[in-house]
């Protein structure tokens, strides 16, 4: 479970080593003490797929975030896709 994205030390963004099935792009998404991810799309635009333990405020949050680093989480998930070893990119 790589993680791709760390957002100011608060949101943590990451791809399953089961999303190798989907063909869909998503990242999950959620704080260090979540317990259940958020799933958000990033195409064709940030959506929520599954809320998780994430408030409507929380959701929306993340998918801006999502959104404005979407070219980046595209290329860590095409990079992944590759079989490449994925670094964070930390946003601080």
């Amino acid at each position: 479970m790589p993680k791709v994205l760390i957002y100011k030390g608060i949101w943590i963004f990451v791809i399953f080593d089961t999303d190798l099935y989907e063909n869909k792009k998503h990242v999950h998404v959620g704080k260090k003490a979540t317990f259940n991810l958020c799933k958000i799309w990033i195409e064709p635009q940030a959506s929520i797929e599954e809320p998780g333990d994430l408030t409507i405020k929380q959701q929306n949050e993340v998918c801006k975030i999502a959104e404005k680093y979407k070219d980046q989480l595209t290329k860590q998930w095409d990079d992944f896709m590759k079989g490449k070893t994925i670094k964070a990119i930390n946003v601080k």
